[in-house]
């Protein structure tokens, strides 16, 4: 199997280091700082060989000029943003293919947070990482793209089987599930997770990876068209995209209020 890593850095960032321990080869996944990634790999007497690019925001691409001048790694982000990540070697598109070992990753073009985002999806061991497109029980905010580009991008992922583990880059689910329970307090799924989640944040451990299944259920921004959420948030019979828009401008007013990053 593929062994991942996480590595919590700054306020509420994941860096994920991936190992193929059968061929020796090492990719990390939207590192935002390289001392600590540096750390693991000297602890494990590991090389980098990739680095995985989602996007170009800071947070995610913020090491990739460090990290490629110690290791001589090969930077691998869109080609749509290839003007935006650092140092970019290797640049890909929707479908493409691309090797950790013996591990395949598929890419995803999935905009909305950002014009050019993409996710890579292991099919082999169900493991999507997604950056800040999908977050457990949330969605990145529409920096750049469209309600109508995020919504699409959302139904790409949903469509993907339920036990593919979610892998995203922001430790948000506690303060996302609040959001979601506001909308939809009698969600009895969503009531059970949120006890769950508030145990593990108070014993100060990660609530990612998520899985797909669990969002079907629970995160609101993937289930705009079911017509029980609609109902709960007094918006049936809609179009999706426009439940999408309002529900996203009620999560930035909320994030506004509740301070959350």
């Amino acid at each position: 199997m593929l062994e991942i890593f996480q590595i919590p850095v700054l306020n509420d960032n994941y860096i994920y280091l991936l190992h193929d321990s059968d061929v020796g080869v090492t990719a990390v996944v939207d590192p935002a700082i390289a001392s600590p990634v540096l750390n693991m790999l000297t602890e494990r007497n590991w090389r980098l060989d990739y680095i995985l690019n989602t996007h170009h925001h800071s947070d995610h691409v913020g090491a990739n000029l460090e990290l490629k001048k110690i290791t001589s790694c090969t930077i691998i982000g869109a080609e749509k943003d290839q003007h935006r990540i650092p140092g970019i070697d290797q640049m890909v598109v929707e479908g493409d293919q691309i090797l950790i070992g013996q591990h395949q990753a598929i890419v995803l073009e999935v905009p909305g947070h950002t014009s050019a985002h993409i996710a890579y999806w292991f099919k082999d061991g169900a493991q999507l990482f997604c950056g800040d497109t999908l977050f457990s029980l949330g969605c990145g905010r529409l920096f750049e793209g469209t309600a109508l580009q995020m919504w699409h991008s959302l139904q790409k992922i949903r469509r993907l089987p339920g036990q593919t583990q979610i892998y995203c880059a922001h430790e948000y689910t506690e303060a996302n599930g609040r959001f979601a329970l506001q909308l939809e307090p009698d969600n009895k799924r969503l009531k059970e997770a949120m006890k769950i989640i508030q145990c593990q944040r108070l014993q100060g451990l990660s609530t990612i990876p998520s899985s797909l299944q669990l969002e079907k259920q629970t995160n609101p921004f993937l289930r705009v068209d079911n017509p029980e959420f609609q109902q709960a948030i007094g918006m049936s019979d809609l179009d999706p995209v426009k439940v999408f828009a309002e529900i996203r401008q009620q999560k930035d007013k909320f994030r506004n209020v509740h301070e959350i990053t």
